[in-house]
């Protein structure tokens, strides 16, 4: 069983920048960041492996978001720049044990979320 402790969000306003941070409990092979707006599914942003570092991201995000880790940490962080009003959400840390996170993968575990509101 792997656990998944996230830390940052907030409420920031449109154009700012916000970091969120996920430690797992266990070896993975790979960990990322889903969101769910009210009344929206849950959906994929952003992912990364500890073979090799490959990144994958939502096409919504991409240029503005950065994921990084640290594989000794067996942490994930989500650099979030130029925020808009419909990147609000609930924002859950997410990892599998040998697939790399995407779109169409669903994880196996799951951090218990951290909202980020950007205002308008």
């Amino acid at each position: 069983q792997v656990q998944l402790v996230e830390s940052g969000g907030g409420l920031v306003q449109a154009g700012g920048s916000l970091r969120l941070s996920c430690a797992a409990s266990g070896r993975t092979f790979s960990m990322g960041w889903f969101r769910q707006a009210p009344g929206k599914a849950r959906e994929f942003v952003a992912a990364i492996n500890w073979s090799g570092g490959r990144t994958d991201y939502a096409d919504n995000v991409a240029g503005r978001f950065t994921i990084s880790g640290d594989n000794a940490k067996s942490t994930v962080y989500l650099q979030m720049n130029s925020l808009k009003p419909e990147d609000t959400a609930v924002y859950y840390c997410a990892a599998h044990l040998y697939r790399q996170l995407r779109v169409g993968v669903y994880p196996e575990y799951w951090g218990q979320g951290t909202q980020v509101t950007v205002s308008s």
